[in-house]
């Protein structure tokens, strides 16, 4: 019904075509709930009508008539039609209570099931404060915009409708004045809606900013306060809670706009009845009941008219955070998962890449035509510059992104053929920034296999050299581990993300820096780890220290995307090129660790 009163333009990105699809994807699966509180709102309408009605006859017949039985009577009626409107009005806010959670809830599984599906390029150009203010402003903006329909359509407008059908019946000519007035303040009204629109854009932007000032508070603490950064932050905070003030006291101005001009409206329709119906009974000699009656019917519509009024711009306001929403939830994953492909199947473990071209979005190539092959079973090392991309390889290996030219085979079967899944449990992943997730240590392990025992994943973090500090920690295998994880240094970390890798026990290892940032003591216990982990598996390794890729039995040198060397050690030693000159400044300086600082990043 409410409907009715939006534009229906083919755009879906229009108000009628958001909350036809809102409706269709959200509120379908609650249409018989919906039917019912539409039904006790109905009820509720109803009883207004009833009571406006009754007021002709207690003038007319209980004041005037003196009729006292009939006094008894109406406020019997009165009281049961009280009762009834409470208890319906009861039953239709539960009901759309417990509707609108349902729809929250498969509001926010939706976008956060889409989150998953989508790969790295979108968590690249994405900002997290940006998807945490979707997740936790727009499925309340779906809600909103059903709520609001359905109780305008139940209460309001069916309201509104009883009340004119008592008017009709008591004065025509009188509710002619009511029923002309509405399209007059819906016109006005429309001319609200655009603004609200706009501004209610910038306040969820806004809201999103407020967010992220959040998050770098929260994960950047030391910097902020190694940096005294404190008022630097609090100015740009101020900043971001002061914009979304501005645009909520925006929006509330222009929903608060819509009451004077109802408040104007129904007051001259008051006083037009108040004229014409006095004019009546004092030279026409009509009963005065069925002027009370009109004015009794005008008062009890005051409320909904000025809640309908509103309504409109309640609606455009909430459908932004509903077109965010959709915005999400059509985002689509940019490569094909090929769910129905054939599984990848692990002999050797050999990786190839052929004549692989990559550029990463908006970007200039990093690969042209590159070639490369770690060995099944063996450890391939790469080393280089910071951005000559290694890290890009550990990408397309993961299938984190699709290559642009070219392709990528594991054991002769190209990996963009294969079940996305299957090809990332073949590869285990240990990176320098180890996450660790807001659970025990048992199930941060696990992660690697969730349905290991207890006995395996023990029998990993032996492995992984972490069972010892493990054990030392309060609760052992049970210690809930924080957000930052910031009980454990970063050797343990990197410990536990070992224990996961071994856990996974995938044939394909592969190591991005796994080591950068650790200390000599640190490094030889994570060392020993890795030694576990590599023997009989395919490692491909991302070296800063090359201490840590003497043995290994290709090293591969990157620069500005191509392999300029390769060879083992002494090979490449013997040729006194870029990794000859990378070594000596490592290994042949008096303060070996201070000249590996300085070298260039692996």
């Amino acid at each position: 019904m409410l409907l009715r009163l939006l534009p229906r333009p083919t755009d879906p990105d229009s108000a009628y075509g958001l909350i036809s699809r809102l409706m269709r994807e959200f509120g379908r699966r609650y249409t018989g709930r919906y039917l019912l509180a539409l039904l006790l709102l109905g009820v509720a309408a109803a009883t207004n009508g009833v009571v406006a009605w009754l007021v002709s006859d207690v003038v007319d017949k209980v004041f005037i008539g003196k009729n006292a039985v009939l006094l008894f009577g109406i406020a019997g009626i009165v009281f049961v039609v009280s009762v009834v409107r409470g208890v319906v009005t009861f039953g239709s806010t539960m009901l759309l209570t417990r509707v609108g959670n349902g729809i929250v809830a498969n509001a926010q599984a939706k976008m956060f099931d889409r989150v998953l599906s989508l790969g790295i390029d979108f968590h690249d150009r994405t900002h997290s404060s940006d998807l945490i203010t979707r997740m936790s402003t727009n499925a309340n903006a779906a809600r909103q915009v059903l709520d609001t329909i359905i109780t305008s359509a139940g209460r309001d407008f069916l309201t509104l409708i009883a009340l004119i059908v008592v008017m009709l019946i008591q004065s025509p000519i009188l509710a002619v004045v009511v029923i002309v007035i509405g399209p007059l303040a819906l016109f006005s009204i429309n001319r609200l809606v655009r603004s609200v629109r706009t501004v209610a854009t910038e306040e969820y932007r806004s809201l999103g900013r407020v967010v992220a000032s959040m998050q770098e508070a929260a994960l950047g603490a030391r910097v902020i306060k190694a940096f005294n950064l404190e008022p630097i932050m609090r100015e740009r905070m101020d900043s971001s809670i002061k914009a979304v003030r501005n645009r909520a006291n925006r929006i509330a101005l222009q929903t608060a706009r819509a009451g004077p001009l109802m408040e104007i409206l129904s007051g001259s329709a008051l006083a037009a009845i108040i004229l014409f119906g006095g004019y009546s009974i004092i030279y026409l000699g009509q009963k005065p009941g069925a002027f009370m009656g009109m004015i009794a019917a005008v008062i009890l519509a005051a409320d909904p008219a000025r809640r309908l009024g509103r309504t409109r711009i309640q609606i455009e306001a909430g459908l932004v955070g509903v077109r965010m929403m959709f915005e999400l939830l059509d985002q689509k994953p940019s490569f094909d998962a090929n769910p129905d492909g054939p599984d990848l199947v692990i002999s050797t473990g050999e990786v190839v890449f052929d004549k692989v071209d990559f550029a990463y979005a908006g970007g200039s190539p990093l690969f042209r035509g590159l070639d490369f092959r770690a060995a099944g079973g063996r450890m391939t090392a790469l080393v280089g510059p910071s951005g000559s991309g290694k890290s890009t390889i550990i990408a397309l290996i993961e299938r984190f992104y699709d290559v642009d030219g070219g392709h990528i085979a594991i054991d002769g079967q190209k990996t963009s053929k294969v079940k996305l899944d299957s090809l990332r449990r073949a590869l285990s992943l240990v990176s320098q920034d180890t996450v660790l997730f807001r659970d025990t240590v048992r199930q941060n392990i696990r992660i690697g296999r969730p349905d290991a025992s207890d006995a395996e994943v023990e029998a990993a973090a032996r492995d992984a050299n972490a069972h010892d500090f493990i054990l030392g920690m309060a609760n052992g295998y049970e210690t809930q581990l924080g957000g930052e994880n910031i009980q454990l240094s970063g050797g343990q970390r990197q410990r536990l993300a070992i224990a996961r890798a071994m856990l996974r026990n995938a044939p394909i290892v592969l190591l991005d820096e796994a080591t950068s940032s650790l200390d000599t003591e640190s490094e030889r216990q994570v060392q020993i780890a890795f030694n576990r982990l590599m023997a009989g598996r395919t490692t491909i390794v991302i070296a800063h220290r090359l201490s840590t890729v003497l043995g290994a039995h290709r090293i591969c040198v990157l620069v500005d995307g191509r392999i300029v060397e390769q060879g083992r050690h002494a090979e490449l030693l013997a040729t006194g090129g870029r990794y000859a000159r990378l070594y000596r400044l490592q290994f042949e300086s008096q303060d070996p660790d201070a000249l590996s600082e300085s070298a260039p990043a692996a």
